[in-house]
Parts: structure tokens; C-alpha cells; sequence
């Protein structure tokens, strides 16, 4: 397997990881799958100040996809993160899903990111589950906040420090700096 940054061209792929996520699950609070060109264009400006990574098997098979942005758009919000992980459902349980967060958090490190959270619709206790073992923490639940599938649904917030907080801070770098 290799870990690597996305590209605009890989939204095609992603998109069909997506997908099914959207049509058949409350995972994601969309209800209309994206264009090809607005995931493209999702790509693209996350890669400006976040790292956006996908896994692929030696043959190229996308397998999941991992990518950070920002949790509000505060400067006081600047070192902490809001991380988003898609996997491919034949995909689960092969420890993929660790290996794509374990990469993002170095390169998360790489910008000064403290505080990563995870958004998580109640009910996909696999998700609570998995972030748990690998160091989050609940930190609240919004209740009924979400509406699909003719249904009301909880997000459980959870939330990981990556390094102890100094002071003065260093200066959240964007990606765009560390990625060229």
C-alpha cells in the first residue's frame, strides 16, 4: 500500500468511495452526491492549507482518502483541525484507515496543528470505536442536529491532541508552504 497526496485527477475515484456514503448511509449529512468538478475543486483548495491523502494499493487502486481543514474560521482556530477519513467499503478492517490518519497527523505536526477533532454522526459506533483506539476522545453530542433518511440524528464530537501546547505559539503553516 502507499500513502500519498491527493490529486484533482483522483477525484473520480474518491468520489466512488464517496458516493455510497451519501446515497445509503447518514456518515455524511449530504444528500446529493457531488459533481465530479466540485470534488475536484474540494481537492484542490484543501490542499492549500491542508493535507489531503489517499491510500492505493501497488496497482494503483484508490482504497480510502484522508484530509484535514479548518475546524471554524478563526484566527484563534488556527491550531486545531477538523479530519475527515473515507474508506472503501471492501477496505475496512485492514488497518488502511490507521495508516491514512497516522500519515495526516505527521503532516499535520508539520504545520503546528495541536488539536485534531472528528465529527461523527451518532449511531457509527465503528467510527466512534476507531477513533477511539487510536487516542480521541468524546467532548460533546449535538442532539438531533441532523436530519436525514426522514430522521433525526446526534454528531458526536470528538477531539485528540497531537503535541502539548507552548507559548508563544508557532505559526500554523499553510500546506501550500510545506508542500512545495
Amino acid at each position: 500500500m502507499n500513502i500519498r497526496l491527493a490529486k484533482a485527477s483522483d477525484a473520480p475515484a474518491l468520489l466512488a468511495i464517496y458516493g455510497p456514503y451519501v446515497t445509503d448511509t447518514a456518515i455524511t449529512f449530504e444528500y446529493d452526491i457531488p459533481t465530479v468538478e466540485d470534488f475536484t475543486q474540494r481537492i484542490i483548495s484543501t490542499l492549500e492549507d491542508y493535507p489531503y491523502l489517499v491510500a492505493e494499493n501497488d496497482e494503483g487502486e484508490i482504497l480510502g482518502y484522508t484530509y484535514a481543514h479548518a475546524y471554524k474560521e478563526r484566527v484563534a482556530y488556527d491550531w486545531s483541525v477538523e479530519v475527515t477519513i473515507y474508506l472503501a467499503e471492501k477496505t475496512k478492517g485492514q488497518g488502511i484507515g490507521k495508516k491514512l490518519y497516522q500519515a495526516l497527523e505527521e503532516e499535520l505536526k508539520k504545520q503546528n496543528i495541536l488539536i485534531l477533532t472528528a465529527c461523527i454522526t451518532g449511531g457509527n459506533i465503528p467510527s466512534i470505536q476507531f477513533h477511539e483506539k487510536l487516542g480521541y476522545r468524546q467532548v460533546g453530542v449535538f442532539k438531533q442536529i441532523g436530519y436525514k433518511f426522514d430522521q433525526w440524528h446526534d454528531v458526536y464530537w470528538l477531539q485528540k491532541r497531537l503535541v502539548p501546547p507552548t507559548v508563544p505559539m508557532k505559526k500554523m503553516i499553510p500546506y501550500r508552504e510545506i508542500n512545495n
